[in-house]
Protein backbone atom coordinates (compact mmCIF):
# COMPACT_ATOMS: atom_id res chain seq x y z
CA UNK A 1 0.00 0.00 0.00
CA UNK A 2 1.23 3.39 -0.65
CA UNK A 3 1.02 6.44 1.53
CA UNK A 4 0.68 8.70 -1.48
CA UNK A 5 -2.79 9.42 -3.64
CA UNK A 6 -2.85 7.25 -6.98
CA UNK A 7 -5.32 7.97 -9.07
CA UNK A 8 -6.76 5.55 -11.15
CA UNK A 9 -6.34 5.91 -14.91
CA UNK A 10 -9.20 8.21 -17.02
CA UNK A 11 -10.53 6.57 -20.23
CA UNK A 12 -9.48 8.37 -23.54
CA UNK A 13 -6.51 10.55 -20.88
CA UNK A 14 -3.38 9.53 -21.49
CA UNK A 15 -1.24 11.36 -19.21
CA UNK A 16 -3.41 9.54 -16.92
CA UNK A 17 -1.45 5.53 -17.36
CA UNK A 18 1.89 7.65 -17.95
CA UNK A 19 5.10 5.72 -16.60
CA UNK A 20 5.72 8.95 -14.21
CA UNK A 21 3.07 8.77 -10.86
CA UNK A 22 4.35 11.97 -9.67
CA UNK A 23 7.12 14.92 -10.71
CA UNK A 24 8.64 16.68 -7.61
CA UNK A 25 10.90 19.62 -7.45
CA UNK A 26 13.10 20.29 -4.40
CA UNK A 27 13.00 23.02 -2.48
CA UNK A 28 16.25 24.77 -1.42
CA UNK A 29 17.00 24.80 2.15
CA UNK A 30 19.86 26.74 3.76
CA UNK A 31 21.53 24.87 6.74
CA UNK A 32 24.46 27.91 6.99
CA UNK A 33 27.14 26.64 5.82
CA UNK A 34 25.66 25.60 2.42
CA UNK A 35 22.38 25.11 0.97
CA UNK A 36 20.61 21.67 0.29
CA UNK A 37 18.00 20.83 -2.09
CA UNK A 38 15.35 18.58 0.16
CA UNK A 39 13.27 16.63 -2.18
CA UNK A 40 11.62 14.27 0.53
CA UNK A 41 9.43 14.56 2.62
CA UNK A 42 7.44 16.84 0.00
CA UNK A 43 3.96 18.21 0.52
CA UNK A 44 3.18 15.72 -2.30
CA UNK A 45 4.24 12.69 -0.73
CA UNK A 46 5.58 11.22 2.76
CA UNK A 47 7.88 8.19 1.06
CA UNK A 48 9.29 6.14 -1.46
CA UNK A 49 9.18 2.57 -0.22
CA UNK A 50 11.35 3.04 3.14
CA UNK A 51 13.01 6.57 2.29
CA UNK A 52 11.34 9.12 4.08
CA UNK A 53 14.22 12.28 3.72
CA UNK A 54 15.97 12.76 0.38
CA UNK A 55 18.79 15.69 0.67
CA UNK A 56 20.99 16.80 -2.31
CA UNK A 57 24.05 18.17 -0.69
CA UNK A 58 25.86 20.82 -2.91
CA UNK A 59 27.60 20.82 -4.92
CA UNK A 60 29.62 23.41 -2.47
CA UNK A 61 32.95 24.92 -3.20
CA UNK A 62 34.78 24.91 0.49
CA UNK A 63 38.09 27.19 0.60
CA UNK A 64 40.73 27.09 2.39
CA UNK A 65 39.80 27.74 6.45
CA UNK A 66 36.35 26.43 5.70
CA UNK A 67 33.83 23.63 5.91
CA UNK A 68 31.17 22.03 7.44
CA UNK A 69 30.45 21.58 11.55
CA UNK A 70 27.11 19.85 12.21
CA UNK A 71 27.24 19.35 15.80
CA UNK A 72 26.43 16.22 17.80
CA UNK A 73 22.70 15.87 17.17
CA UNK A 74 20.32 12.56 18.03
CA UNK A 75 18.52 10.59 16.01
CA UNK A 76 15.83 7.31 16.44
CA UNK A 77 13.90 5.00 14.96
CA UNK A 78 15.38 5.68 11.60
CA UNK A 79 19.05 5.07 9.58
CA UNK A 80 20.99 7.33 7.97
CA UNK A 81 23.07 6.65 4.25
CA UNK A 82 25.15 9.25 3.30
CA UNK A 83 26.94 8.54 -0.37
CA UNK A 84 29.36 11.04 -1.59
CA UNK A 85 30.04 11.68 -5.36
CA UNK A 86 32.39 14.96 -4.23
CA UNK A 87 34.87 15.25 -1.57
CA UNK A 88 34.77 13.66 2.51
CA UNK A 89 32.80 14.17 5.73
CA UNK A 90 34.18 13.07 9.32
CA UNK A 91 31.14 11.24 11.04
CA UNK A 92 31.91 10.04 14.65
CA UNK A 93 28.95 8.96 16.34
CA UNK A 94 28.06 7.82 20.04
CA UNK A 95 28.75 4.04 19.22
CA UNK A 96 32.62 5.43 19.14
CA UNK A 97 32.83 5.37 15.42
CA UNK A 98 35.24 7.31 13.93
CA UNK A 99 35.33 7.37 10.15
CA UNK A 100 36.17 9.36 6.56
CA UNK A 101 33.29 9.17 4.08
CA UNK A 102 34.59 9.44 0.93
CA UNK A 103 32.90 9.21 -2.35
CA UNK A 104 31.32 5.85 -3.66
CA UNK A 105 31.08 4.19 -0.39
CA UNK A 106 28.06 3.68 1.47
CA UNK A 107 27.61 4.58 5.24
CA UNK A 108 24.47 3.03 7.12
CA UNK A 109 24.39 4.41 10.31
CA UNK A 110 20.95 3.29 12.04
CA UNK A 111 19.56 4.97 14.82
CA UNK A 112 17.35 2.50 16.33
CA UNK A 113 16.07 3.16 19.99
CA UNK A 114 18.86 6.35 19.46
CA UNK A 115 22.07 7.63 18.76
CA UNK A 116 24.26 10.61 18.34
CA UNK A 117 26.49 11.76 15.68
CA UNK A 118 28.83 14.69 14.27
CA UNK A 119 29.37 15.95 10.63
CA UNK A 120 32.69 17.92 9.83
CA UNK A 121 35.20 18.15 7.49
CA UNK A 122 38.42 17.20 9.24
CA UNK A 123 41.44 19.18 9.73
CA UNK A 124 43.57 18.59 6.15
CA UNK A 125 40.28 19.26 4.06
CA UNK A 126 39.84 22.42 6.11
CA UNK A 127 43.31 23.75 5.30
CA UNK A 128 43.53 22.10 1.62
CA UNK A 129 39.62 23.31 1.09
CA UNK A 130 37.63 20.99 -0.99
CA UNK A 131 34.32 20.35 -3.28
CA UNK A 132 31.66 18.68 -1.83
CA UNK A 133 28.53 16.80 -3.11
CA UNK A 134 26.68 14.19 -2.55
CA UNK A 135 23.11 12.97 -0.78
CA UNK A 136 22.15 12.21 2.46
CA UNK A 137 18.96 9.76 3.05
CA UNK A 138 16.70 8.71 6.13
CA UNK A 139 15.41 5.12 5.79
CA UNK A 140 12.41 4.41 7.94
CA UNK A 141 12.95 1.39 10.28
CA UNK A 142 10.11 -0.99 10.38
CA UNK A 143 8.27 -0.94 13.42
CA UNK A 144 9.53 -4.21 14.45
CA UNK A 145 12.85 -2.85 14.30
CA UNK A 146 12.49 0.77 15.12
CA UNK A 147 13.82 0.35 19.33
CA UNK A 148 16.67 -2.44 18.48
CA UNK A 149 19.96 -1.37 19.32
CA UNK A 150 21.71 1.02 17.14
CA UNK A 151 24.61 0.33 14.13
CA UNK A 152 26.74 1.73 11.79
CA UNK A 153 28.05 -0.34 8.54
CA UNK A 154 30.85 1.18 6.53
CA UNK A 155 31.09 -0.61 2.56
CA UNK A 156 33.72 0.60 0.38
CA UNK A 157 33.49 1.90 -2.95
CA UNK A 158 35.82 -1.15 -4.09
CA UNK A 159 32.81 -3.44 -2.08
CA UNK A 160 29.85 -2.20 -4.29
CA UNK A 161 29.00 -3.89 -7.45
CA UNK A 162 29.56 -1.85 -10.37
CA UNK A 163 27.63 -2.45 -13.26
CA UNK A 164 29.38 -1.70 -16.87
CA UNK A 165 27.34 -2.09 -19.79
CA UNK A 166 26.30 -0.24 -23.07
CA UNK A 167 26.95 3.38 -22.12
CA UNK A 168 25.86 3.25 -18.28
CA UNK A 169 28.00 2.40 -15.50
CA UNK A 170 25.69 1.80 -11.85
CA UNK A 171 26.92 1.43 -8.01
CA UNK A 172 24.60 -0.96 -6.25
CA UNK A 173 24.40 0.86 -2.86
CA UNK A 174 21.35 -1.20 -1.57
CA UNK A 175 19.39 -3.86 -2.56
CA UNK A 176 19.22 -5.75 -6.15
CA UNK A 177 19.22 -4.55 -9.24
CA UNK A 178 20.96 -5.39 -12.93
CA UNK A 179 21.99 -8.96 -11.83
CA UNK A 180 23.72 -8.17 -8.46
CA UNK A 181 23.26 -7.57 -5.03
CA UNK A 182 24.81 -4.76 -2.38
CA UNK A 183 26.58 -6.12 0.32
CA UNK A 184 24.48 -3.69 2.37
CA UNK A 185 22.41 -5.59 5.05
CA UNK A 186 18.80 -3.48 5.18
CA UNK A 187 16.20 -3.57 7.92
CA UNK A 188 13.53 -3.70 4.95
CA UNK A 189 13.81 -4.19 1.21
CA UNK A 190 15.17 -1.50 -0.26
CA UNK A 191 16.25 -0.72 -3.56
CA UNK A 192 18.85 2.38 -3.88
CA UNK A 193 21.63 2.85 -6.93
CA UNK A 194 24.38 5.68 -8.96
CA UNK A 195 23.74 4.99 -12.49
CA UNK A 196 25.65 7.13 -14.87
CA UNK A 197 24.62 7.28 -18.55
CA UNK A 198 26.87 8.00 -21.61
CA UNK A 199 24.93 10.23 -24.31
CA UNK A 200 22.14 8.01 -25.85
CA UNK A 201 22.47 5.31 -23.50
CA UNK A 202 19.54 3.80 -21.69
CA UNK A 203 18.47 1.11 -18.95
CA UNK A 204 15.39 -0.78 -17.72
CA UNK A 205 13.85 -0.13 -14.36
CA UNK A 206 12.59 -3.20 -13.05
CA UNK A 207 9.20 -3.63 -11.22
CA UNK A 208 11.51 -5.90 -8.63
CA UNK A 209 9.98 -3.29 -5.65
CA UNK A 210 6.70 -2.03 -5.31
CA UNK A 211 8.14 1.97 -5.14
CA UNK A 212 10.61 3.68 -7.16
CA UNK A 213 11.66 7.18 -7.99
CA UNK A 214 14.19 8.42 -10.00
CA UNK A 215 16.93 11.17 -8.99
CA UNK A 216 18.41 14.06 -11.33
CA UNK A 217 21.71 14.65 -10.86
CA UNK A 218 23.64 15.70 -14.09
CA UNK A 219 22.64 16.39 -17.53
CA UNK A 220 19.42 15.25 -19.10
CA UNK A 221 17.44 11.98 -19.55
CA UNK A 222 14.15 10.71 -21.15
CA UNK A 223 11.63 8.58 -19.65
CA UNK A 224 8.26 8.08 -20.66
CA UNK A 225 8.87 10.49 -24.03
CA UNK A 226 9.47 13.76 -21.72
CA UNK A 227 13.08 14.82 -20.55
CA UNK A 228 14.08 15.85 -17.18
CA UNK A 229 16.91 18.47 -16.05
CA UNK A 230 19.01 18.19 -12.94
CA UNK A 231 17.71 18.35 -9.86
CA UNK A 232 13.70 16.22 -10.42
CA UNK A 233 12.24 13.43 -8.49
CA UNK A 234 10.53 11.60 -10.73
CA UNK A 235 8.10 8.73 -9.04
CA UNK A 236 7.46 5.67 -10.93
CA UNK A 237 4.16 3.87 -11.64
CA UNK A 238 4.36 0.51 -9.49
CA UNK A 239 4.43 -2.41 -12.07
CA UNK A 240 5.96 -0.91 -15.00
CA UNK A 241 9.41 -1.81 -17.09
CA UNK A 242 10.30 2.03 -17.37
CA UNK A 243 13.19 2.72 -19.66
CA UNK A 244 15.61 5.69 -18.79
CA UNK A 245 17.51 7.06 -21.65
CA UNK A 246 20.26 9.78 -21.49
CA UNK A 247 20.09 12.76 -24.10
CA UNK A 248 23.09 13.90 -23.11
CA UNK A 249 25.84 12.44 -20.46
CA UNK A 250 23.49 12.06 -17.23
CA UNK A 251 23.64 10.80 -13.63
CA UNK A 252 20.70 9.67 -11.84
CA UNK A 253 20.26 7.63 -8.59
CA UNK A 254 17.20 5.10 -8.33
CA UNK A 255 15.88 4.81 -5.20
CA UNK A 256 13.07 2.94 -3.45
CA UNK A 257 11.66 -0.07 -1.83
CA UNK A 258 8.81 -2.15 -0.21
CA UNK A 259 6.53 0.66 1.69
CA UNK A 260 6.36 0.20 5.67
CA UNK A 261 3.50 -0.71 7.50
CA UNK A 262 1.83 2.79 7.55
CA UNK A 263 3.03 6.43 7.57
CA UNK A 264 5.62 7.79 9.92
CA UNK A 265 6.01 11.20 12.48
CA UNK A 266 8.79 13.07 12.13
CA UNK A 267 9.89 15.83 13.63
CA UNK A 268 13.00 17.55 13.54
CA UNK A 269 15.81 14.62 13.52
CA UNK A 270 13.22 12.48 14.93
CA UNK A 271 11.13 9.49 13.25
CA UNK A 272 8.58 7.01 14.47
CA UNK A 273 5.53 5.48 13.82
CA UNK A 274 4.54 6.38 17.00
CA UNK A 275 4.14 9.98 17.90
CA UNK A 276 4.43 9.66 21.88
CA UNK A 277 8.02 8.19 20.93
CA UNK A 278 9.33 11.67 19.28
CA UNK A 279 7.95 13.50 22.42
CA UNK A 280 9.89 11.46 24.29
CA UNK A 281 12.73 11.59 22.63
CA UNK A 282 13.07 15.36 22.73
CA UNK A 283 12.89 15.31 26.50
CA UNK A 284 15.19 13.35 26.54
CA UNK A 285 17.60 15.51 24.51
CA UNK A 286 16.70 18.32 26.31
CA UNK A 287 17.37 16.36 29.59
CA UNK A 288 21.00 15.10 28.05
CA UNK A 289 19.79 11.47 28.27
CA UNK A 290 21.43 10.08 25.45
CA UNK A 291 25.17 9.46 25.06
CA UNK A 292 27.51 11.56 23.45
CA UNK A 293 30.19 11.18 20.88
CA UNK A 294 33.73 10.63 22.23
CA UNK A 295 36.01 13.15 21.41
CA UNK A 296 33.47 15.51 20.78
CA UNK A 297 31.62 16.07 23.83
CA UNK A 298 32.15 19.93 24.05
CA UNK A 299 29.45 20.97 21.55
CA UNK A 300 26.13 20.15 20.95
CA UNK A 301 22.86 21.07 19.15
CA UNK A 302 19.98 22.24 20.77
CA UNK A 303 16.53 21.00 20.95
CA UNK A 304 14.46 23.13 18.89
CA UNK A 305 12.34 25.34 21.72
CA UNK A 306 9.59 26.29 18.36
CA UNK A 307 7.28 23.77 16.74
CA UNK A 308 7.29 21.06 19.27
CA UNK A 309 4.33 19.03 18.13
CA UNK A 310 5.01 16.00 15.64
CA UNK A 311 3.50 15.81 12.74
CA UNK A 312 3.58 13.33 9.79
CA UNK A 313 5.96 14.16 7.36
CA UNK A 314 3.73 15.62 4.58
CA UNK A 315 4.43 19.04 5.26
CA UNK A 316 8.46 18.30 5.80
CA UNK A 317 10.64 18.32 8.27
CA UNK A 318 11.34 20.92 10.68
CA UNK A 319 14.85 22.94 11.18
CA UNK A 320 13.30 25.73 12.99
Amino acid sequence: MSWSPCPDPTLGVPTTVDAIEMLIIPRAVDLGEMEVRRALPSTKRQMVGPFIFFDQMGPAEFLTNQGIDVRPHPHINLATVTYLFEGQIRHRDSLGTDLAIEPGAVNWMKAGRGIVHSERTNDERRRTGQRLFGIQTWVALPEGQEESDPGFVHHGAEALPVIEEGGMTARLIAGQAFGKRSPLATASETLYADVQLAPGASFTVEPSVTERALYTISGKVEVAGQSFAPAQLLVLRPGDQIVVRALTTARVMLFGGEPMEGPRWIWWNFVSSRKERIEQAQEEWRRGRFDTVPGDEAEFIPLPETNTKPRRAIGGVFYP
